[in-house]
């Protein structure tokens, strides 16, 4: 059976364009193809497509905005996004979203139905810098989850780097009181009793 794609961008060339190059490979069929977003989730529901391919500057309303609506319907169908410039911002806040992946326009002639190939495997086409914030954002989401402030991660890297609490007070330009305190506070998030143990969970889970 043929994989259904469902088609959303506003440009109408480029929209007819992609429509005509799934056409000719009998793997795929169109089963819709739309100017807009605005009924996305409701298309999507009805229509039941393998694959959702959306771009993210829309009119009236973005893809990145639909995206959330979809997934927060419960609605699973990977959703990969297309966009003229690689932006890393707005791309990164599609994939926080939930979308799948993304696809620049430029290679759609050469790179859309191994993007399509991939994402339909469980993949999740992206370039090496959109790759690099994803992986940010998860080491951030670790430390938050312990709800450490922005300086008691930076002091929380300096003590695994061995630094004495004086070499901190100097760095960060606060007392060694201070950065006793701070230490303190960081040992009850953690819930350890000694910098050997703050050191080895920070490494352990990665929040340094």
């Amino acid at each position: 059976m043929a994989v259904s794609i469902l088609l959303y961008e506003d440009n109408n060339m480029l929209r007819e364009s992609i429509s005509s190059m799934i056409r000719l490979d009998e793997q795929f069929v169109v089963s819709g193809a739309f100017e807009n977003v605005l009924f996305a989730e409701s298309q999507i529901s009805e229509i039941k497509p393998d694959i959702v391919l959306m771009d993210i500057d829309m009119p009236g309303r973005t893809g990145i905005e639909a995206v959330k609506q979809v997934r927060a319907s419960g609605v699973k169908v990977p959703i990969l996004m297309l966009t003229v410039f690689d932006d890393t911002e707005h791309v990164f806040e599609a994939l926080r979203a939930g979308a799948s992946g993304y696809l620049l326009k430029k290679h759609l002639s050469t790179k859309l139905f191994d993007s399509i190939a991939e994402v339909l495997q469980g993949g999740a086409p992206m370039s090496p810098a959109i790759a690099l914030m994803v992986i940010t954002s998860f080491q951030k989401q670790q430390v938050n989850h312990y709800q450490l402030t922005a300086r008691e991660s930076e002091i929380l890297t300096s003590l695994a780097k061995g630094n004495s609490y004086k070499l901190m007070a100097a760095e960060f330009s606060v007392t060694v009181d201070t950065v006793r305190a701070h230490i303190k506070k960081i040992y009850e998030k953690l819930q350890v009793h000694s910098q050997t143990e703050a050191v080895s969970k920070a490494l352990k889970e990665r929040l340094v």
